[in-house]
Protein backbone atom coordinates (compact mmCIF):
# COMPACT_ATOMS: atom_id res chain seq x y z
CA UNK A 1 0.00 0.00 0.00
CA UNK A 2 1.46 3.00 -0.94
CA UNK A 3 4.87 1.51 -2.35
CA UNK A 4 4.25 3.57 -5.60
CA UNK A 5 4.10 6.91 -3.74
CA UNK A 6 7.13 6.50 -1.45
CA UNK A 7 9.23 5.20 -4.55
CA UNK A 8 8.55 8.56 -6.68
CA UNK A 9 9.13 10.28 -3.73
CA UNK A 10 12.48 8.72 -2.95
CA UNK A 11 13.52 8.36 -6.95
CA UNK A 12 12.85 12.36 -7.11
CA UNK A 13 13.70 13.15 -3.31
CA UNK A 14 16.75 15.57 -4.92
CA UNK A 15 14.71 17.17 -6.87
CA UNK A 16 12.01 17.75 -4.41
CA UNK A 17 14.12 18.69 -1.73
CA UNK A 18 15.35 21.90 -4.06
CA UNK A 19 12.04 22.85 -4.81
CA UNK A 20 10.33 22.22 -1.30
CA UNK A 21 12.40 21.34 1.81
CA UNK A 22 11.01 21.44 4.94
CA UNK A 23 7.21 21.34 3.36
CA UNK A 24 5.17 18.84 3.54
CA UNK A 25 4.18 16.95 0.17
CA UNK A 26 0.88 15.45 -0.58
CA UNK A 27 1.43 12.49 -3.34
CA UNK A 28 -0.66 10.73 -5.22
CA UNK A 29 0.24 7.88 -7.78
CA UNK A 30 3.35 9.80 -9.23
CA UNK A 31 2.11 13.23 -8.73
CA UNK A 32 2.45 16.03 -6.05
CA UNK A 33 -0.65 16.54 -5.61
CA UNK A 34 0.02 19.27 -2.68
CA UNK A 35 2.58 21.21 -0.79
CA UNK A 36 2.10 22.09 3.06
CA UNK A 37 3.61 24.19 5.41
CA UNK A 38 2.20 22.14 8.15
CA UNK A 39 1.15 18.39 8.63
CA UNK A 40 -2.21 18.72 9.45
CA UNK A 41 -2.85 21.07 6.71
CA UNK A 42 -1.48 18.46 4.37
CA UNK A 43 -4.38 15.84 6.06
CA UNK A 44 -6.82 18.03 6.19
CA UNK A 45 -6.71 19.36 2.45
CA UNK A 46 -6.32 15.97 1.24
CA UNK A 47 -9.02 14.29 3.01
CA UNK A 48 -11.45 16.05 2.01
CA UNK A 49 -10.69 14.71 -2.05
CA UNK A 50 -9.55 11.68 -1.53
CA UNK A 51 -10.21 8.35 0.50
CA UNK A 52 -7.27 7.80 3.49
CA UNK A 53 -4.78 5.11 2.57
CA UNK A 54 -4.78 6.99 -1.25
CA UNK A 55 -2.30 9.29 -0.87
CA UNK A 56 0.92 9.40 0.76
CA UNK A 57 1.78 12.51 3.12
CA UNK A 58 5.72 12.96 3.10
CA UNK A 59 8.03 15.32 5.04
CA UNK A 60 10.32 16.65 2.18
CA UNK A 61 13.57 16.47 3.45
CA UNK A 62 17.37 15.12 2.58
CA UNK A 63 18.74 12.22 3.70
CA UNK A 64 16.88 8.99 4.96
CA UNK A 65 15.77 10.38 8.17
CA UNK A 66 12.79 11.22 6.49
CA UNK A 67 11.76 8.13 5.62
CA UNK A 68 11.18 7.01 9.26
CA UNK A 69 8.62 8.50 11.76
CA UNK A 70 8.27 7.94 15.78
CA UNK A 71 4.87 8.42 16.91
CA UNK A 72 4.41 8.89 20.87
CA UNK A 73 1.09 8.02 22.58
CA UNK A 74 0.43 7.95 25.86
CA UNK A 75 -2.21 4.67 26.17
CA UNK A 76 -1.55 2.34 28.53
CA UNK A 77 -2.63 -1.69 27.63
CA UNK A 78 -3.65 -3.29 30.34
CA UNK A 79 -1.67 -6.84 30.74
CA UNK A 80 -3.71 -8.25 33.83
CA UNK A 81 -4.52 -11.13 31.95
CA UNK A 82 -0.77 -12.05 31.32
CA UNK A 83 -0.06 -11.22 34.74
CA UNK A 84 -2.76 -13.64 36.10
CA UNK A 85 -1.10 -16.18 34.25
CA UNK A 86 2.54 -15.81 35.40
CA UNK A 87 2.03 -15.04 38.96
Amino acid sequence: MLEQEFKYYIENQKDLVQKCNGKFLVIRQDNVDGIFDYYEQAIADSQKKYELGTFLIQECKSGEDSYTQTFHTRVVFSCWKMLKYTL
